[in-house]
């Protein structure tokens, strides 16, 4: 009698485990985008953010989330996720980048966010940047994008 409790627990524990597993976006590093676009050239999304920034928080939680995003970004896009104050050395397309201090610090940005989500020298997070497989800008979003908006931008 144990024994078929026992297998019944485990089997709806089994079951329910496995309904509430979900995709995710495959997000990579700087350095695996750089192998990856030699390897197999692919648009690009980057996508830079700040610990501070709500809106950043949502569209993680709720926009990268999202099935049809995910299968989306996936199957199309090599995706990049990165802390704009992140003070981690960046080695991407053969150069070292940095952030100029060496303690992460509101307001500091990392040298490759400088380079590529500034709008007008200054700096609006959420910011995402959809790219070719050459890697030129295609589209820059300096602004929250719901599910909606960032289906459709995708």
């Amino acid at each position: 009698m144990y024994k078929y409790i026992i297998l019944g627990i485990s089997l709806f524990i089994s079951i329910h485990s496995n309904a509430q597993k979900t995709e995710s976006v495959n997000w990579l590093t700087f350095e695996q985008l750089s192998d990856s676009l030699k390897v197999k050239p692919k648009n690009v999304l980057l996508f830079f953010h700040t610990d501070w920034c709500g809106y950043c928080r949502k569209m993680m939680n709720e926009g990268f989330t999202d099935p049809e995003i995910v299968k989306t970004i996936n199957e199309k896009y090599y995706a990049v996720s990165f802390d704009a104050e992140s003070v981690d050395t960046v080695y991407f397309d053969g150069q070292m980048l940095t952030n100029k201090i060496s303690r992460k610090k509101t307001g500091q940005y990392h040298m490759i966010t400088e380079l590529l989500a500034n709008k007008n020298g200054q700096f609006v997070f959420p910011t995402t940047l959809l790219l070719d497989d050459n890697f030129i800008v295609q589209k820059r979003f300096f602004q929250y994008m719901d599910k909606k908006k960032l289906l459709k931008a995708l």
